[in-house]
């Protein structure tokens, strides 16, 4: 057999066959059936190896959501990484996903901010409203952190908006007297490189508005935390949100406006 147990392999739970099988298998269990004790004896080696190598897994992903909460790493591959090189001194190739680093770092920015998370998510969430109201030509959509409600220290507001004509959003803005910044991001899509278009508004919080196609709102990207499609919130939407899940401070809000 051509078999080892290798750390990136045990991650993901699975033998690979690069290299000798390194557990003392006698003589005669290649030649024959190995004997119950034979066989007993390889798969407690093997519980033994996966029970490491899940433990090795748990670590590297508080190790990933620490980097991100502690130290402001942005990108989870970043911090998957810098994990990895950090616990075990090397790159490996099989990784955490983005949603259980996500898990964590939701954990723990809920530890930390017990107090005042809830009051942070609706504060940010009137803000996104306050946006989507004023940008509804653009069809606007919330999507990201502030929808789902893991936010975190640093994190932004993230709104989807659809035009054919750029210059029309910027006339607007420079209507409504915002003060805001662009950037122009570069992304390998369907076989062809792509031109984004991305506006940093200074609010309350900070609120970053991605540019898209008209056309592309009938368009449902996926998430590259979870894998799943990305559930962009309408102005409805996000108001009906607010009053299920903060009722209390919505009608604290109406009454004193």
């Amino acid at each position: 057999m051509g078999l080892v147990l290798t750390l990136n392999c045990a991650l993901s739970i699975q033998l690979c066959s690069t290299a000798p099988w390194h557990l003392n298998i006698p003589r005669a269990a290649k030649h024959t059936a190995s004997s119950s004790t034979d066989l007993k004896g390889v798969t407690i080696a093997l519980k033994n190896m996966a029970r490491k190598h899940t433990e090795i897994r748990r670590l590297l992903i508080k190790e990933a959501a620490r980097l991100m909460f502690e130290e402001n790493v942005e990108q989870y591959l970043d911090a998957k990484k810098m994990a990895a090189k950090r616990l075990l001194g090397k790159e490996v190739k099989f990784l955490p996903s983005n949603g259980e680093i996500s898990d964590e770092l939701h954990r723990i920015a809920k530890f930390h901010h017990a107090d005042t998370h809830q009051q942070t998510l609706f504060e940010m969430r009137l803000v996104a409203l306050d946006v989507l109201d004023h940008l509804a030509p653009f069809n606007p959509r919330l999507i990201g952190s502030v929808s789902t409600g893991r936010i975190r220290q640093g994190s932004d507001i993230d709104i989807h908006v659809f035009t054919d004509q750029l210059e029309e959003i910027f006339i607007y803005l420079d209507e409504l007297d915002w003060d805001y910044e662009t950037k122009h991001i570069e992304i390998w899509k369907d076989n062809r490189l792509r031109e984004y278009t991305h506006i940093y508004i200074h609010h309350d919080f900070p609120v970053e508005l991605s540019v898209y196609p008209s056309n592309d709102i009938r368009v449902t990207g996926r998430s590259s935390t979870d894998g799943k499609r990305i559930d962009r919130l309408s102005l409805h939407r996000l108001r009906t949100l607010i009053e299920s899940e903060h009722p209390a401070e919505w009608a604290h809000y109406l009454d004193v406006g």
